[in-house]
C-alpha cells in the first residue's frame, strides 16, 4: 500500500538560511514555497521524494511546538511522510495494525511564487505507537514540480533515510509487518552493529542498531540522510568550491558504492552523498 517516501520534514531555525544552504547542497532551486499555520515552508523536490524545510513563524501552538522540537538546534529531522496509492485502504490497514490513525483530512497547498495549488489526502499514525518517529501518509492528487538544477553535478535523489533504534526486533515489526515495507537486508557486524534495509519505492529506509548500551529502547530517532549523485567527484568539487567542508570519497559498505560525508551546510542534519556504480550490461 505504501508506494514510496513522499517527503521528509526538516525543522530549521531560519528559513532563509536553510533555503540558501539546501540550494547550495542540492544544486537545485526550490520547487514550492509558502507560509501559514505557524510555519514558513520551502520544498525541494527530487526524482523520488521531497525535502520540506519548515521554520516556526510567529507565536502559536504549532510554532511553539516546533521551537520545542528544535531545542536551539540549527535543524532537526522531524517526520516521515509515506506516499500511498489509496488512502482509504491505507487508513484501514493502519487501524487494523493498531497504529490509531487520525481521520483522513483533505488538504490544499498553494505556491507563493506561481500561485499553483496542490491537493492531497493525509492521515497520521499515533507517534507513541510508531516508536517516537512522527509518520504521515499522503495520497497526492497532482505531482509536485521537480526542483530545477541550478549548478553542475546536482543531487538527483535520496538513496536512504537512516533511523536509529535500540530495539531492532520491534523496529523490524513496525516497518516490515505493520507498515508492509519489504526487508531487503538484515546484517550484523561487531563494529557497526545491525543494519536493516527496507525497500520504499526507489529508496531505502535504513534502520540501524548501533552497539552502544544505555539508549532509549522505546523510541527510535530520525538520524540522517544519504543523497544519491551521478558523479560523486564532480559533486564534491562543486561543494568545495561553494565553501562546504566535505570528507574524501571512500568506498561504501555496499559493494559498488562510493560515499562521502558533508560536514556543514546541512542545517545540522547528518548528510552523506552516495554514488552507485552502473550495473553491468548483459
Amino acid at each position: 500500500m505504501i508506494t514510496g517516501l513522499d517527503h521528509i520534514v526538516a525543522l530549521v531555525q531560519d528559513i532563509g538560511a536553510a533555503k540558501a544552504a539546501y540550494q547550495t547542497l542540492l544544486g537545485r532551486a526550490p520547487a514550492w514555497q509558502n507560509s501559514g499555520e505557524g510555519a514558513d515552508r520551502v520544498l525541494f523536490t527530487l526524482a523520488n521524494m521531497t525535502i520540506e524545510l519548515m521554520a516556526p513563524n510567529g507565536f502559536s501552538v504549532a510554532a511553539d511546538r516546533m521551537r520545542v522540537l528544535l531545542d536551539d538546534r540549527e535543524g532537526v529531522l522531524a517526520s516521515l511522510c509515506f506516499r500511498v496509492a489509496d488512502m482509504g485502504k491505507m487508513h484501514r490497514r493502519l487501524d487494523r495494525v493498531a497504529l490509531k490513525p487520525d481521520p483522513v483530512a483533505e488538504v490544499e497547498s498553494g505556491d507563493a511564487a506561481s500561485g499553483a495549488a496542490l491537493h492531497w489526502k493525509r492521515t497520521r499514525a499515533a507517534t507513541e505507537l510508531t516508536r517516537g518517529v512522527r509518520m504521515f501518509f499522503l495520497e497526492l492528487a497532482e505531482e509536485r514540480p521537480i526542483s530545477v538544477a541550478t549548478d553542475i553535478a546536482p543531487i538527483d535523489a535520496l538513496d536512504h533515510v537512516v533511523i536509529t533504534t535500540e530495539d531492532s526486533e520491534r523496529a523490524a515489526a513496525l516497518y516490515g509487518a505493520r507498515l508492509g515495507l519489504d526487508l531487503a537486508l538484515d546484517r550484523s557486524h561487531q563494529d557497526w552493529g545491525q543494519l536493516m534495509f527496507f525497500r520504499c519505492g526507489d529508496l531505502i529506509v535504513e534502520v540501524v542498531r548501533r552497539p552502544v548500551a544505555g539508549g532509549d529502547v522505546a523510541h527510535d530517532r530520525l538520524w540522517g540522510l544519504s543523497w544519491r549523485v551521478a558523479d560523486i567527484d564532480a559533486t564534491r568539487a562543486r561543494l568545495i568550491a561553494s565553501g562546504l567542508d566535505v570528507t574524501e570519497v571512500r568506498n561504501g559498505r555496499k559493494p559498488g558504492t562510493r560515499i562521502m560525508t558533508v560536514r556543514n551546510g546541512t542545517c545540522g542534519i547528518q548528510t552523506v552523498l552516495l554514488e552507485r556504480s552502473p550495473k553491468p550490461v548483459d
